[in-house]
C-alpha cells in the first residue's frame, strides 16, 4: 500500500505538470532576431517604461544555446533565411517563436522574389503578432498568451493524447468551403 493509492487517480501528475509549466513560463529568456523596424519596438519593451523583467526576460542574449524563445521581428530576406532556421535548430527544446510585426508574419507589402512571404515556412510559429510595427505593449500581450499557452501545456503520454485528440477533432469538423459540383 503506497501512497499512490490514497490520492486521487492523476493528482500527483497533474501537480507536475502544473509546476513545470508554471517553471517554463517564468524563465523564458528570448534570442532576438531583430531585422527592422520592429526591432526598434521589442528593444523598447526591455525598456524601463516596459520592464519585460518583471516577468522573468531580463536577459535578451544573442546566443541561441540559452534561449527558449525566439521574437523574429521585421522581415526575412531569402538570404537570411538558412541562418534563421540554423539558430533555431541551436536552440534547445521546448522552444517557442513569435513572429513580430506584418513583415515577418506575412511578407507585409514586400511581396517580391527576396523576401520570405511568412516565418511560418522556415520555423513553427507558436504566436503570431500583428502590426506595422506593433506597439511594445502588444509584444508583452503576446508574451503573456504564450506564457498562458505553456502553463497549460501537458507532459509525456498526456501530451501525446491530447495532440491525438486535437487532430481527431480537427479531422472530423467540416470544411469550410464545399467543393464545387458540375
Amino acid at each position: 500500500m503506497g501512497l499512490q493509492e490514497h490520492l486521487p487517480a492523476g493528482f500527483l501528475l497533474t501537480t507536475v505538470e502544473k509546476l513545470a509549466g508554471h517553471a517554463r513560463s517564468r524563465s523564458m529568456w528570448p534570442a532576438t532576431f531583430g531585422l527592422a523596424c520592429c526591432a526598434f519596438e521589442m528593444m523598447h519593451a526591455g525598456g524601463p517604461r516596459h520592464d519585460l523583467g518583471r516577468f522573468g526576460m531580463e536577459k535578451f542574449g544573442a546566443t541561441p544555446r540559452q534561449a527558449d524563445l525566439m521574437i523574429v521581428a521585421g522581415r526575412v530576406s531569402q538570404k537570411m533565411a538558412p541562418v534563421l532556421r540554423q539558430i533555431y535548430d541551436q536552440m534547445p527544446g521546448p522552444k517557442w517563436v513569435i513572429s513580430m510585426g506584418v513583415c515577418a508574419s506575412s511578407g507585409g507589402m514586400f511581396n517580391n522574389y527576396a523576401i520570405v512571404q511568412g516565418v511560418d515556412h522556415i520555423v513553427p510559429v507558436d504566436i503570431y503578432l500583428p502590426g506595422c510595427p506593433p506597439r511594445p505593449e502588444m509584444l508583452m500581450d503576446a508574451i503573456l498568451k504564450l506564457h498562458d499557452q505553456i502553463r497549460h501545456t501537458r507532459l509525456g503520454a498526456n501530451r501525446d493524447r491530447e495532440i491525438t485528440e486535437l487532430e481527431d477533432a480537427r479531422l472530423r469538423q467540416a470544411p469550410l468551403h464545399h467543393p464545387r459540383t458540375a
